[in-house]
């Protein structure tokens, strides 16, 4: 894969843009060009159209995978709200006749014809498979090596598993970003509960307490069960809900504890020796201590 396309999606431009500077860093140094979708929107998330109406919802995704078909690239998105979007609206036109007759009719009122050529990939997707552990291994400045995280996957990455387009991991025991995490030298030991949800999303926006509770005992069984150095995901929304919430554990006293959390290609691009100020310079949850940690010169991969 020489190049693809980015689906910024709207949660890390807006809260997370560290997290898209690091997208942008690391994918050119691993060989992959970054094309920019122009004309972009939303994707639309769950929470939105596909509530109310589900064809508008089709056209509005199926416009932004065009928009990839038109530049002669594969989309890829770092948000795995977005990933489970486009992937279900891609599955669903390319799988229903009839569905996909009422979206190219409301797309040639703009002009805009789906081929279906485009493929829908996640950050991790193409991390994993079309650049591949070796290649990242190779690129690793700062190795993890006696570091221990905490993977979380995320539920849109995994379900549902049918529509999909990559299908290598079991979505109950999810490996792909443990492995990824492996490359860079750090040790992603199982807990038991990796593939449950962080409580984000629609839950945060309409029962705040019940999403924290879902959060605070993912966390907790984190710290008893494996006690890691620092969570890492490959979703922003997850990201998000760690990082913040920890903070809001902290004020009301109900953990005397602080985990660091990363996304995935903020830690690679660290390794990488990128500029903690450009790549991973926003978090509630102090990352300072561990960003020196790995970027100490005794854990350097090659000798100066």
């Amino acid at each position: 894969m020489e190049k693809i396309g980015l689906f910024l999606g709207c949660n890390i431009p807006l809260k997370a843009p560290d997290i898209e500077q690091s997208i942008r860093k690391v994918f050119p140094a691993l060989g992959v060009e970054i094309v920019d979708l122009v004309g972009a929107s939303c994707c639309p998330a769950w929470g939105t159209a596909p509530s109310f109406d589900i064809d508008t919802w089709l056209a509005l995704s199926i416009r932004n995978i065009v928009l990839a078909e038109e530049q002669g690239v594969d989309l890829m998105t770092g948000c795995n709200s977005c990933f489970g979007v486009l992937s279900e609206a891609k599955h669903l036109v390319d799988h229903h006749p009839e569905k996909r007759k009422v979206v190219e009719q409301k797309l040639a009122l703009i002009e805009k014809q789906y081929k279906g050529t485009a493929q829908v990939y996640h950050v991790m997707h193409v991390l994993y498979k079309e650049i591949g552990l070796d290649r990242i291994a190779e690129k690793v400045k700062y190795t993890l090596k006696q570091l221990r995280v905490a993977v979380q996957t995320g539920c849109h990455l995994l379900w549902p598993s049918e529509v999909m387009q990559v299908k290598e991991q079991n979505p109950f025991y999810p490996t792909m970003l443990k492995e990824l995490c492996e490359a860079l030298g750090a040790d992603a030991p199982h807990y038991s509960k990796l593939e449950s949800c962080c409580g984000m999303g629609a839950m945060r926006s309409t029962d705040q307490e019940k999403s924290l509770s879902l959060a605070k005992e993912k966390l907790l069984c984190m710290k008893e069960e494996i006690d890691p150095d620092m969570i890492v995901t490959t979703c922003s929304s997850c990201y998000l809900q760690f990082d913040g919430a920890q903070k809001i554990f902290r004020d009301r006293g109900e953990i005397d504890f602080s985990i660091p959390v990363f996304y995935y290609t903020q830690l690679l691009a660290l390794c990488m020796g990128f500029d903690p100020s450009e790549v991973a310079a926003l978090s509630q949850t102090p990352r300072e201590e561990i960003i020196s940690r790995i970027q100490s010169k005794a854990r350097m991969v090659k000798e100066d």
